[in-house]
């Protein structure tokens, strides 16, 4: 069914929790981006538990094992680098406490050069679980692709 002019969009329809959270979810994020523009692979594992799942169009894959963690991330920071991207940040775009201790976050990361001028981005949105600690850890992630905020 198509949507009409009159018809709300969903992302203003549905109740949001505000990006500047007191839930630590935009911490977690800012964390993640600086590992990924380190190159730092063992802090990225570390923000994930396992088993996962990665989904995107092409593909799903399923992450058993911290090793394949560090495969998936290894050479990222250099991938990145070689198109002139060298730093990020997390935009959240929509926020939702799922349960007490399960929240989904949909992220757009932009690709940052040297000077801090956009040079694109891509979007992914998250399942995050919070573990008997306290900490966030990434159990899902949906890749929407360059520049896709839908």
């Amino acid at each position: 069914m198509s949507r009409t002019a009159d018809q709300p969009e969903l992302e203003t329809a549905l109740p949001q929790t505000e990006a500047e959270d007191d839930l630590g979810v935009v911490e977690f994020l800012e964390m993640f981006a600086l590992s990924l523009t380190e190159g730092a692979t063992d802090a990225i594992a570390q923000m994930w538990e396992t088993p996962a799942l990665v989904i995107s169009d092409d593909a799903v894959h399923a992450v058993n094992e911290r090793d394949d963690l560090l495969e998936m991330f290894a050479g990222a920071r250099e991938h990145y680098n070689s198109a002139g991207v060298t730093d990020t940040r997390p935009d959240v775009i929509r926020l939702d406490e799922i349960t007490d201790k399960v929240v989904m976050v949909r992220v757009r990361w932009p690709w940052l050069d040297d000077e801090g001028n956009e040079l694109g981005g891509e979007c992914s949105t998250y399942t995050l679980r919070q573990t008997s600690a306290g900490e966030w850890k990434i159990r899902a992630v949906v890749m929407h692709g360059a520049e896709a905020l839908n």
